[in-house]
């Protein structure tokens, strides 16, 4: 990988949870090229350790754990390995995360209808189920508080330590349909910033990121129709993204990797960085 900027991040232990998934591939790729120790913990630990041993054959320092964000063990027994393996923790990345069906609606907007016809097809809002939407709050905001539960402490009065936290453009303006998921990104964001002045005092700055749209392999079938042109939604996204395109997941790397060095960011606490393409200030006139 290539970076856009020098970072030097030599002998940090980084902790990327989620780190062997689409976009938390790249982040570990961003960490270990500015040189820092990387853990890749993730629910796999197969995909965990296979993306471990492609860095470690690149030259680079890793180790694939497996952990579950929403178990306390788990992350406690995945701390331990990483004590012992490559030291304690000064950058904590959190990025698990995800939706679910059972918390989206399948129509953007409730007519009377939708209630009095018999569409087994249509979820509407009061349809959606309980579970579903739990699961999505708590693998997003649960699994970015308990995380930063257990690594946190290793970062106490050491200089240079740093939470980024992802969050998502659906915290500023909801997306139609994921009331669940942009509920809960909502949270991740406003938690950035209790984080921040709660850890302000210890030395820990904590921000996030906010990615807009990107393509990736995960939702490119959500984006575009087997003949590859644009869905519907995806025509509506573009219209409202100023810059009028997707973007490459590549491109939150800069951002993530200038909130984790303390030479770039030192005074820098407490943001929710928008990575949309201008998507998250556009009023649509």
């Amino acid at each position: 990988m290539n970076l856009s900027f020098n970072v030097n991040l030599t002998n940090k232990v980084a902790v990327v949870t989620g780190g062997a998934g689409v976009l938390g591939s790249y982040w570990v790729d961003a960490l270990a090229e500015a040189g820092a120790k990387v853990a890749i913990l993730d629910l796999n630990l197969e995909n965990a350790k296979r993306k471990a041993k492609e860095l470690e054959n690149n030259g680079k320092t890793s180790l694939g754990v497996e952990c579950n964000v929403l178990d306390k063990e788990s992350l406690k027994k995945a701390h331990k390995i990483i004590l012992e393996n490559l030291g304690p923790c000064d950058i904590l990345v959190n990025g698990a995360g995800g939706n679910n069906p059972k918390g989206t609606t399948t129509k953007e907007y409730l007519f009377a209808e939708d209630l009095t016809e018999d569409k087994k097809d249509i979820i509407t809002f009061f349809d959606l189920d309980q579970k579903g939407i739990s699961f999505v709050f708590d693998l997003n905001f649960l699994g970015t508080l308990l995380p930063c539960q257990e690594f946190a402490k290793d970062m106490i009065g050491r200089k240079g330590c740093s939470i980024i936290n992802v969050s998502s453009m659906n915290a500023f303006t909801p997306l139609t349909k994921i009331p669940a998921y942009s509920g809960a990104k909502a949270a991740i964001s406003n938690f950035t910033q209790w984080l921040a002045v709660h850890f302000s005092k210890v030395g820990i700055r904590v921000n996030a990121i906010a990615p807009g749209f990107l393509i990736t392999s995960q939702n490119e079938a959500l984006l575009k129709n087997p003949d590859g042109s644009l869905t519907e939604r995806s025509k509506k996204i573009l219209t409202n993204t100023p810059m009028e395109r997707f973007g490459n997941p590549e491109e939150l790397c800069g951002a993530l990797l200038f909130l984790a060095s303390e030479d770039a960011s030192s005074f820098i606490t407490g943001i929710v960085l928008p990575i949309d393409g201008g998507f998250s200030a556009y009023s649509g006139v």
